[in-house]
């Protein structure tokens, strides 16, 4: 549906200019955000979020420009979903933390609830890659140590080089929502870990991949969902830790 003049422009004077609301907003506008955002869902979920703005506009049945009205760049629209799925993703862990007195049923109850609801697929890049920056670094200053110490008994060793990634601007309001995504996970994963039933060289950011590939798009539903559960398991096993002997 496409609102013109005056009778928009009292619908968007609600907006905050990156897809928040500061008054309430006209039904029909709310009905036309409430469907843009969930083909936003589908289509990035589906496609990635290189789909275009054109495809989203096409599946939520409203003009690409009542898209851009209410979200004026494609960025704008992305970092909306994005946050709003890391922040699911956060609430089904504390939720799997709070409920679950054992380590590995607390883990498997997240892994589970966030692959079932699609929130996966919707998984910012931003947040695996931090998971693997962050991994990566605690990994390199448990070696840099070792290889000063080295290089002073004897001949020099290779350089190993810390490559920090400076955030864009852009970047800047996800950080703490990824930060508490990664920070809750990691706490189901040093307890699974702990309790000696995850695999000791399992991190969080395999998590998060397992979270990214365990919930595929397929078009019927119940295919989806019998593919994700029978995928999901298969990890699971993977992730479990084995005894000795």
């Amino acid at each position: 549906m496409h609102l013109q003049g005056s009778s928009w422009s009292a619908a968007v004077a609600s907006s905050d200019g990156n897809g928040g609301r500061n008054t309430p907003l006209r039904v029909d506008a709310q009905r036309n955000l409430e469907h843009v955002l969930r083909a936003a869902r589908e289509v990035f979920g589906e496609l990635g979020y290189g789909a275009p703005m054109e495809d989203v506009a096409r599946r939520a049945r409203v003009g690409v420009g009542t898209v851009y009205r209410r979200f004026p760049s494609k960025d704008v629209l992305v970092r909306r979903i994005a946050e709003e799925e890391t922040a699911r993703l956060t609430d089904q862990a504390r939720a799997a933390l709070g409920q679950e007195n054992e380590p590995w049923s607390a883990l498997a109850r997240f892994l589970r609830t966030s692959v079932a609801s699609g929130a996966g697929r919707l998984l910012p890049p931003q947040v695996l890659r931090v998971g693997v920056e962050v991994e990566a670094e605690a990994e390199a200053e448990i070696r840099l140590p070792q290889q000063r110490q080295a290089a002073l008994a004897g001949p020099a060793q290779p350089e190993l080089r810390l490559v920090e990634r400076t955030p864009a601007p852009e970047d800047e309001p996800d950080d703490a929502g990824a930060a508490a995504l990664l920070e809750v996970v990691g706490q189901l994963v040093e307890r699974a870990r702990a309790a000696g039933e995850l695999r000791p060289d399992v991190t969080v950011a395999d998590v998060l991949l397992v979270i990214a590939t365990a919930a595929p798009s397929l078009p019927d539903a119940a295919q989806q969902a019998a593919a994700s559960a029978r995928l999901l398991d298969i990890l699971l096993d993977g992730l479990r830790s084995r005894p000795l002997g």
